[in-house]
């Protein structure tokens, strides 16, 4: 290295080294990255793809499977007995004399996740609901909907990633989930919005 002083030799061989050790270092970094984003894309494809591949507990304790749902329109909603929005259990069921046999299901989910207002054990729910209001729609056993103990069920409900429509949060008792024939989430309605809205209404009579 003629015409070179040793501090310029020392930073020439400095520099050589440096890009000697990135050669060996990006490979690997390349790997470990693209072996995390396979796994991410084979976690979500892992995923059930649409609301009948969910088999859940209802609220006897038997167990209930959504495919047997396939080819009907279903409404999934968190209930509870002690909310000012609890009297829309009359008009859900009201909606469920009036077209279950048009092919709409209402599965209704109870959930003490909002100031303790579903405590009740699922004998204590089902007498509630059947007593107060002639609830004949199948009911589940009581879940998380939200939070780290999520029920894998309302994972699926509330992330994009994994039912391929919306993301959304549950922000209160009473909110909707609209399902078609296929199995594959349509809309969120809000829990204020009654189960019989000029929105749902139109979603039943397509």
């Amino acid at each position: 290295m003629l015409g070179f002083s040793n501090t310029q030799k020392l930073t020439y061989m400095k520099t050589i080294m440096r890009i000697f050790q990135y050669s060996l270092f990006l490979p690997l970094v390349a790997f470990v990255y693209c072996s995390r984003a396979t796994a991410y894309v084979h976690a979500v494809e892992g995923s059930p793809a649409s609301l009948h591949e969910f088999v859940v507990e209802d609220i006897f304790g038997d167990t209930f499977d959504m495919a047997s749902l396939k080819g009907k329109k279903v409404m999934v909603v968190n209930t509870a007995s002690k909310c000012g929005l609890t009297p829309q259990y009359e008009d859900l069921e009201k909606l469920y004399q009036e077209y279950k046999d048009k092919g709409l299901v209402i599965i209704g989910f109870p959930a003490n996740n909002f100031m303790n207002q579903e405590p009740g054990t699922n004998d204590d729910i089902i007498e509630f609901c059947q007593s107060n209001y002639g609830v004949s729609f199948p009911m589940m056993s009581k879940i998380s909907v939200k939070g780290s103990d999520k029920a894998p069920i309302y994972q699926w409900l509330t992330s994009k990633e994994l039912n391929g429509k919306m993301d959304s949060e549950v922000s209160w008792n009473f909110q909707k989930y609209l399902i078609d024939e296929n199995g594959q989430l349509v809309d969120m309605v809000p829990p204020r919005e009654k189960p019989n809205s000029e929105r749902v209404m139109a979603w039943l009579n397509e």
